[in-house]
């Protein structure tokens, strides 16, 4: 990589944590060009060159925080052998990444952000598409031993992380009434039930 490539990637990287930072303070609406760049000392027009637009900028920032969470499901899922012991990782792991990175969770689970990924759902699911293929490929001989339900996957993927999502929803919302150890414990089982033959 040149060093006039290193100075765009860092000068990106900058653009992207301070959009973070202020999604994190001044939620959705408080996520403008003027906000990014006053906080990053990065100029309007690199923002403008990296990413043609704050929703530009929005839309990378789901991708890199997205492709992270992905990347430790399918880091916590690969080892396991079972359908609990593989749902239990996926459950931990992602609770795990809430916590550890709630600015980034929040962003996440924004309804900004939400609308965003349903309007560019083929973009997303493409995006996606070869981290996922890591969860098929784990699903695959599960179901052709019978241990899950021979369901289209796209529904696997709803019992499977619908419940988890809702969860981490809760957590982020800032209700009382979620806690995190116990979700972790009681939903691998309802989960695999979900899921049987």
């Amino acid at each position: 990589m040149s060093p006039k490539q290193r100075r765009g990637e860092a000068t990106a990287d900058l653009l992207l944590d301070a959009a973070l930072r202020v999604h994190a303070v001044a939620g959705e609406h408080g996520l403008t060009v003027t906000a990014v760049t006053a906080l990053s000392g990065v100029s309007m027009g690199s923002l403008y060159h990296h990413f043609g637009s704050v929703e530009g900028l929005a839309s990378a920032l789901h991708t890199r925080w997205n492709t992270r969470l992905l990347e430790a499901l399918l880091t916590a899922l690969e080892p396991t052998r079972t359908l609990h012991t593989g749902v239990r990782a996926l459950v931990r792991a992602y609770l795990t990444f809430i916590q550890e990175h709630r600015d980034a969770a929040l962003f996440l689970h924004s309804s900004g952000t939400s609308r965003a990924a349903m309007r560019q759902g083929r973009q997303v699911h493409e995006t996606q598409e070869a981290r996922l293929s890591g969860f098929a490929g784990w699903l695959g001989p599960r179901i052709a031993a019978g241990d899950i339900a021979a369901l289209p996957a796209p529904l696997i993927e709803a019992l499977v992380m619908g419940p988890i999502v809702a969860t981490a929803r809760r957590w982020l919302s800032g209700v009382e009434d979620v806690d995190l150890a116990e979700a972790a414990r009681l939903l691998p089982d309802r989960i695999c039930r979900s899921l049987a033959p």
